[in-house]
């Protein structure tokens, strides 16, 4: 997320440095199209991310197969064209974005490649969404990198070296982004979770649940846009009648919603990274892990949003200067006085972003779009108009904390209720533990260990002997506890712990993380005798324990097929 508002960021710069604050306001003029670009990756890369989540968390794989097969034909085709559309539309849409007589030429100029490149954009995105979901979130950050790193060399090149301006940086960005996309494409054959056939890319009905995964993360975006271009429009009508005129408030509202970016990409990019933990686990019904995820995503959301707000407050002259016209006076007041006046309490947004983003995951489409809404569109929208009317050009810039304000505290109550639902589903993972420990214990601290033959009834008979003996029963208890002392998947565990072998080896040297995890698990539960423990090498385990008995079942072939069946 920070890799992609570095494409935005960059160019900024370079531009502003090399051409100066009319191209700045070029590129602003542009940016409602990179916006739309990125609604259009996110309700198809986000949705079908969510959907793989709670798919393979449910055991559906097939579901899933077929939702990211449809999803990737849809996102080649739909920003095919969107790009051709913007292209012949470019003129009008820089005029309904807020466009000046004087940004004029820039806008055409750099916006005209900017949308020829914007179908590698698009794609690039939704399949990072995809593969992160997949598993793989380094290989889908290293994507992105390898672009953001070729966009500021061609940066630097393009229009410091070769001055080219404006379209220096438009070209430096979408050579950048069609080799991210390069990468991402070739990542596709090669998914972890199944392999995709020609036949899942056909598109099919899927397409429209997807979608429905991903509307909140689009409608997020649909918002900025409208903000975006209420923004323009309002900076160049108020603007051109204070001392700063119409053309350097554009510049100023493009380099700080840029510098934002950066803010607002580090939170997401928390809350995107940890959807598919929690849609995994909410489609699993481990609601005690979707909530151990939540606390710490909201711990480290609002530590970055506390970083950036103290930044925004002590350095928006230096901050701004980044970004070129550092001579202009009038300029860096007015970008001072922004900074400082609409970021006043932009922390608070951070509740915002990440609750619709976590809601997403849970499937409450409705409800995470509205969170998504509330700010950009039924808050601050209205409360800018009547400040503006009153205040002029600085009532716009006053109403962001007054939004941001009131959303907070709005959003609290949709967060909080969401939070106690999961509370109340949550399945306390020792509750077995819990309930053998309020057993009555005889006077002995017997323990029974139980290996057996696939097929031979071993579960059924130790349960009947803990039972009866009124003894703690263990067995795939010790998963859940080894995946708390690892960090593993219980799904990993599950898969991996019969495929331990040369376990003398392993017990001596330490050199298998799974095995020792479930030694410990076991030597812990011994400590609760009475009690009867299936599998997991549990005999040689406690080999050096008193009153131990090891048991092992078999029985014939015929006996044990007819069992499986």
């Amino acid at each position: 997320m920070l890799i992609n508002s570095i494409y935005n960021i960059v160019d900024q710069i370079f531009i502003g440095q090399g051409v100066g604050y009319l191209g700045n306001a070029a590129t602003n003029i542009i940016f409602p199209l990179v916006i739309i670009c990125t609604a259009i990756s996110l309700i198809i890369g986000n949705g079908c991310a969510a959907e793989l989540s709670l798919r393979l968390g449910e055991g559906k794989k097939e579901e899933a197969k077929k939702s990211v097969g449809t999803s990737i034909s849809v996102l080649i085709l739909v920003s095919i064209i969107f790009s051709l559309i913007a292209y012949l539309a470019l003129p009008t849409l820089v005029n309904w974005f807020g466009c000046t007589d004087n940004v004029y030429p820039y806008a055409i100029a750099y916006g005209k490649i900017i949308v020829l490149g914007a179908p590698f954009m698009i794609i690039y995105s939704g399949l990072a969404a995809i593969i992160r979901a997949d598993g793989a979130p380094k290989y889908s950050m290293a994507c992105l990198v390898v672009g953001a790193i070729l966009n500021i060399i061609l940066d630097y090149i393009f229009i410091m070296i070769f001055d080219m301006g404006v379209e220096g940086g438009a070209l430096a960005t979408i050579i950048g982004q069609i080799i991210s996309c390069i990468i991402a494409l070739v990542y596709i054959p090669r998914m972890k979770s199944f392999k995709l056939s020609k036949k899942d890319l056909i598109p099919s009905k899927s397409i429209f649940k997807t979608l429905g995964f991903g509307t909140s993360s689009f409608i997020t975006q649909m918002t900025i846009l409208v903000l975006f271009i209420f923004m323009n429009n309002i900076m160049t009508k108020y603007g051109v009648n204070t001392e700063y005129g119409a053309d350097i408030p554009l510049s100023v509202y493009g380099v700080i919603s840029k510098i934002t970016g950066l803010y607002v990409s580090s939170v997401l990019g928390v809350a995107i990274g940890a959807q598919p933990i929690i849609g995994y686990n909410y489609g699993a019904g481990k609601y005690n892990r979707v909530r151990e995820t939540l606390k710490e995503v909201l711990i480290v959301n609002f530590i970055i949003g506390f970083i950036f707000n103290m930044l925004f407050l002590i350095f928006p002259r230096q901050i701004v200067s980044i970004f070129g016209s550092s001579d202009n006076e009038l300029y860096l007041k007015f970008a001072t006085d922004f900074c400082r006046i609409f970021l006043l309490v932009s922390m608070l947004n951070a509740l915002e972003m990440t609750s619709s983003v976590v809601i997403q995951s849970f499937g409450n489409v409705k409800k995470a779009t509205a969170t998504s809404f509330i700010r950009q569109i039924i808050l601050f929208v209205p409360i800018a108009l009547i400040l503006t009317n009153i205040m002029g050009l600085y009532g716009a810039i006053y109403a962001g904390p007054i939004a941001d304000t009131i959303c907070f505290i709005i959003v609290i109550f949709i967060f909080t209720s969401e939070y106690k639902k999961i509370k109340s589903k949550e399945v306390v993972e020792e509750n077995i533990i819990i309930e053998n420990s309020n057993k009555k214990k005889s006077n002995n601290n017997l323990i029974i260990t139980i290996n057996r033959e696939y097929g031979s009834g071993g579960r059924y008979v130790a349960k009947l002997l803990a039972d009866s003996l009124n003894a703690n029963f263990y067995d795939k208890e010790i998963i859940v506890m080894a995946a708390k002392k690892t960090g593993l998947s219980e799904n990993y565990i599950n898969e991996n712990e019969q495929k331990i072998t040369n376990i003398g080896n392993i017990y001596y040297n330490n050199d298998n993380e799974l095995f020792i995890a479930e030694s410990k698990v076991i030597k812990e539960l011994a400590k609760n005798t009475p009690c009867v423990i299936v599998g997991r090498c549990a005999n040689y385990v406690l080999k050096d324990y008193k009153n131990i008995i090891n048991i092992f079942l078999y029985s014939s072939d015929e006996d044990k097929i007819n069992r499986c069946v």
